[in-house]
């Protein structure tokens, strides 16, 4: 029983840590998302070859889906 309380407590001690460790680093970044804020400019290449600009969708509803095979 001794255990368990210790290894909760551990984990319990790691999340504290990892959410102080994100509000810190969000602080840090000068932009964040937010509602009514243009999405930075950048550009992507499909499978294709075409190159697609968010700037040529503006006004339209983007959804950006990142997957990676791994």
């Amino acid at each position: 029983m001794k255990g368990k309380g210790f290894v909760l407590a551990i984990i319990f001690a790691a999340g504290v840590a990892a959410i102080l460790f994100l509000t810190k680093t969000a602080e840090h970044h000068g932009k964040r998302a937010a509602k009514g804020l243009d999405a930075p400019a950048f550009e992507l290449k499909d499978i294709e070859g075409k190159i697609w600009r968010l700037s040529d969708l503006k006004g339209k509803t983007v959804l950006l889906h990142f997957w990676a095979p791994w």
